[in-house]
Parts: C-alpha cells; sequence; structure tokens
C-alpha cells in the first residue's frame, strides 16, 4: 500500500523469487526493517550501521498527534530488536494455493505468502468493546532447541449487525474477457453478485462497470432499495468477449466511483477478475496512479476477488495494495458464499486506517527471531509513528496474527516480547495505540501438546506455507505429519475449513514426494536464498 512521493518513506515492496522447486514464498533474511533480529555482535553491530534509531514518540514531526487519552504507548527499545510492518488481511495466496493443488499441480513458490495463509483462519482473539483493537500474545516451544513460537494477535469489534453502521457505496468492476468464460469464471462471479444483493441494505448503493477490450457501465451508482430486480438482471445479462483491458476496467470503474460518491458512506471498488491483463496497460504503474489518486481525494478503496485457475495473483495485489484495500481468492460456490454473503456487507465499516504493528524483543531474553510471511508489508521501524507512511484499513470483525520463531537465551527469564498496534481512527484520523505483552513462562509448553489448538493451526499453516516455498522453519514437522496436526484439530472441533486444510497439505505431500523434502530437517533447501541460516 503506497504513497504518493510525499507519503514515500515506506520501503518499495517486491517479491523475492524463491530458486527452490517446490511451492511458495517464505522466511528469507530479513534486515534494515525489522523484521529479523540477532543477538550476536557482528549481525547487531552491521544491523546498527544501517539502520537509524527507532522515532521518538511524534514521529519525528514537530506538533503530531498523542495517542488518545486512555491508549498506551510502549517504549522504543534498540532497534535491531524490532519488527516493524503494515497490517494486513490478504487471504488469496492461500485460496489459489488450494485451487492449484487441487488441480493437481504445486503452487508457484512467488505466489505463496505464509501471512495469507495463517490470516485464512480466525482465532477467537479477543475483541474489545470499542473501535480499536484487542492485542493478544502467546506462543510456545517448537521442540528445536531454543526455539518458540510467539504469536501476535489483533482482532477489531464486529459488524454491528442492527444496522448501525455507515451505508456502502460498491462499484464492481466486473472481468467479461474471453478468459473469463472457463468455469469457476464469470460464472461464478455472477453468482456470487447475486448473492450479494440479497445481503446488502436498502440504503446501500450498488454500480456495475465491465470490461474486455473496452470498458462500459452497464449500472450507475443506484440505491438498492427497489432497484433488487433491476440489478439482478444486469448482472445476468453478463458475458464474455474479446481481451483483457484491466487498466480501462479500473479507469472507468474509478470514474463510475467518483460520480456515484456518497459523503459519509463506505466507498468502495470490488474488482472481480483473473489478473491476467493483456491489453491496454498491462504494468500496475499507470493503474495505481489513478487507483492512488482517488483514495487520496475521495477515500475510495479497492476490494479484489480473483478466480480462475490461472490468476495474476501479484497484479491483482499490486493493485489492492495502492487502493489501501485488500484481497481475496474464490473458487468454489461455498468460498464465493463466504466472501460476499459473510464477509463484504459486514467488512465494508472500517475500524482503523493505516495500521501497523511493532513488536519489540527483549534483547535480555531474546537471542535471534524472524517474522514468519510479510516481506510485502515491511515498514522501516522508525516511520512506526510517521503517519504519513501508509498502513493498512482494517474493517469489523477482522482478526489479524503475525507469527514469529523466537531463539530464548539459555535460562533467561521475563518479558520476551511487547507488541504495539498504531492506526488513525476512521472519521477522526486522530491516532491511537494499544500494547500487549509476552513472557518467557508462557513458552514453556510443548506446542503440539494439548490445549494448544488455536496456536496449534496457527503454526500448522505457517509451516505449510513455508514448506511449499522451500523454507526451513525450526521445529517444522513433514507435511505428512502437519496434515495429521490438521485433521485431529478438525476432529476436535467439526471445522470444515481445517478439514480442507489437511487434505490441501496431503496433496502437496503426494505432488512433491520424497525426492524434494530437505535432505537434513532443519536446515535450508538448497538454492534457497538466505545470508547463512538463520536458524542455526
Amino acid at each position: 500500500m503506497e504513497r504518493n512521493e510525499t507519503r514515500g518513506a515506506r520501503p518499495r515492496r517486491s517479491r523475492v523469487p524463491a530458486v527452490i522447486a517446490g511451492l511458495l514464498a517464505a522466511g528469507i533474511v530479513l534486515t534494515g526493517c525489522g523484521a529479523s533480529g540477532d543477538g550476536g555482535t557482528a549481525d547487531r553491530s552491521a544491523k546498527e550501521g544501517g539502520r537509524t534509531a527507532p522515532a521518538p514518540p511524534d514521529g519525528g514531526r514537530t506538533g503530531a498527534p498523542a495517542p488518545e487519552e486512555g491508549e498506551r504507548r510502549s517504549p522504543s527499545p534498540a532497534p535491531d530488536y524490532l519488527s516493524t510492518f503494515a497490517l494486513d488481511v490478504d487471504t488469496a495466496s492461500y485460496g489459489y494455493a488450494r485451487r492449484a493443488l487441487a488441480d493437481g499441480r504445486l503452487p508457484d513458490p512467488a505466489t505463496v505468502r505464509p501471512e495469507e495463509f495463517v490470516n485464512s483462519f480466525r482465532p477467537d482473539y479477543e475483541r474489545p468493546a470499542d473501535d480499536g483493537f484487542g492485542v493478544t500474545l502467546d506462543g510456545a516451544r517448537t521442540g528445536r532447541d531454543g526455539w518458540s513460537l510467539v504469536r501476535v494477535g489483533l482482532a477489531t469489534r464486529g459488524a454491528d449487525r442492527s444496522g448501525g453502521r455507515p451505508p456502502a457505496a460498491l462499484t464492481f468492476v466486473v472481468d467479461v474477457s474471453g478468459s473469463m468464460d472457463e468455469p469457476g469464471r464469470l460464472d461464478l462471479v455472477k453468482e456470487s453478485l447475486g448473492l450479494l444483493v440479497g445481503e446488502l441494505r436498502d440504503d446501500d448503493s450498488i454500480a456495475l462497470v465491465t470490461f474486455s477490450s473496452e470498458a462500459e457501465t452497464r449500472l450507475p451508482m443506484t440505491r438498492v432499495g427497489e432497484a433488487r430486480d433491476r440489478i439482478r438482471e444486469v448482472v445476468g445479462s453478463l458475458a464474455t468477449s474479446a481481451s483483457t483491458n484491466v487498466e480501462a476496467g479500473v479507469r472507468t470503474g474509478y470514474d463510475t466511483a467518483v460520480a456515484g460518491h456518497r459523503e459519509g458512506a463506505t466507498n468502495r471498488v470490488v474488482l472481480l477478475s483473473d489478473a491476467l491483463a493483456n491489453t491496454g496497460s498491462t504494468e500496475a504503474e499507470t493503474i495505481l496512479a489513478r487507483i492512488g489518486e482517488e483514495r487520496r481525494k475521495y477515500g475510495i478503496t479497492l476490494f479484489g476477488v480473483g478466480v480462475g485457475s490461472e490468476f495474476g495473483d501479484a497484479f491483482m495485489e499490486k493493485l489492492a495494495d495502492r487502493g489501501d484495500g485488500q484481497t481475496t481468492y474464490v473458487s468454489t460456490t461455498a468460498q464465493a458464499r463466504k466472501v460476499f454473503v459473510d464477509q463484504l456487507p459486514a467488512h465494508v465499516e472500517l475500524r482503523a486506517r493505516d495500521a501497523k504493528a511493532q513488536v519489540a524483543f527483549d534483547r535480555r531474553t531474546v537471542e535471534k527471531f524472524r517474522l514468519i510471511g510479510y516481506e510485502n508489508r515491511e515498514v522501516a521501524d522508525e516511520d512506526f509513528r510517521n503517519d504519513r507512511v501508509d498502513g493498512g484499513e482494517i474493517g469489523a470483525g477482522h482478526t489479524v496474527t503475525a507469527l514469529y520463531a523466537v531463539r530464548t537465551r539459555p535460562g533467561a527469564t521475563g518479558t520476551v516480547a511487547t507488541a504495539t498496534v498504531r492506526w488513525l481512527d476512521p472519521a477522526t484520523r486522530a491516532p491511537r495505540e494499544r500494547s500487549g505483552t509476552v513472557a518467557t513462562g508462557a513458552l514453556t509448553a510443548d506446542i503440539w501438546g494439548p490445549g494448544h489448538d488455536s496456536l496449534q493451526l496457527t503454526a500448522v499453516a505457517a509451516y505449510f506455507a513455508d514448506a511449499l516455498r522451500g523454507g526451513a522453519l525450526p521445529g517444522a514437522p513433514g507435511l505428512g505429519t502437519l496434515a495429521a496436526r490438521a485433521d485431529a484439530i478438525a476432529g476436535r472441533s467439526g471445522s470444515a475449513v481445517v478439514r480442507e486444510l489437511a487434505e490441501s497439505v496431503r496433496k502437496a505431500e503426494t505432488l512433491r514426494g520424497p525426492s524434494q523434502e530437505p535432505s537434513e530437517p532443519g536446515r535450508p533447501g538448497e538454492g534457497e536464498l538466505r545470508s547463512g541460516d538463520p536458524y542455526s
């Protein structure tokens, strides 16, 4: 989620290509953005030489507003023991990986983002009574000497189903190009929109734009009220043709969204596409410029919904990032119902803008740490309290999970980490913060022991993603063991989505085959891009 040049303090996001054959993207060594830390003298000196100290409470800007009364701000530790990132609720990477595995192929490792695997499952974190965040930290030992998994969980209050949310003004931009003719693409989009129309309130508004080689506004911004049947007719008439001009679709979509902009409403563009652009500007930059401009002027955010066995995952993510939005992926009616019936009507209500998290590890107890995933969401540590630097937009009822591999010092006791989340109030843009801590006493139990189902599920998702992209997290079980762990959790909880996770892990194990298993447990696979072994 990048700002314009006046907000350009955020590091450029780039996807690190995985070299190892297999699955998706995990655990490269991160330096310079606080995603990793090492208590060794040589490593610490190198990092301190290339990093500036963390920002003072005002973010280095005279007169910057302080958090609201009652919101606590934690002190800033040494910079090489900080990890800072923008919050992320995307889930497209996991959905697309499941589709690839169901089709009998391993996902491209470059499309695997562990945080999106983890955030596809919603732990029962404590939720606040107000519009801020609940902050939960826990953890357990991995079984590898000195290593634990530490989980940072953030949650917002759920949506007000009684009608307390602001109205929504949603502009749907639907890809009707030839590539959308495959089963599970346009037919699924039409079914999804039909479901959504029945869920929106009378005072919500819908506009509909389609694009192939050109773009067309099929329905201007229209109050749902008495127009439900008309909206369904327009949706039912959609048919495929020609090539994929995403640029024309986004441009016309934002024209329509601006023309129908409603003050006091949640204004959002929803792009439904396989994101396989082949006409117009097929590079993201031209489209990104327009998305960023309308976000700044009108607060219009972008929600990307991917479909299709071939999906332009990286392209869709760039669009959603610039539009302060999120991405997801659907390939079945059940998934479409979950997104368009259960989630989208509730999530149009924002709880936080530009939300970032900073986790401070205590050098007295922590020797090393690694954030699992979030490579595309890194924020410079000193920009945590710089509110000109972009963060994530978080809706009602969302949860966000960050998982760390942490090696504690032998015999050390006390605080392990303090996690602070900072966000801007959606209405007033006043900054607010909340914090939570975890101590060594919380890391004594084995992660696979009884009573840890929630943390175990987070671990299974993270280990699965890491295995798919060729990583080697400490204490990682083999894929067969991971599938059995997921099955056990599903048996105790009765969760169908956890059962689906177990099935996906087993399919990956079958497709990967024994020849692709790491030759030495706990070590990076040959060819993996690392500056040394961070887990040694």
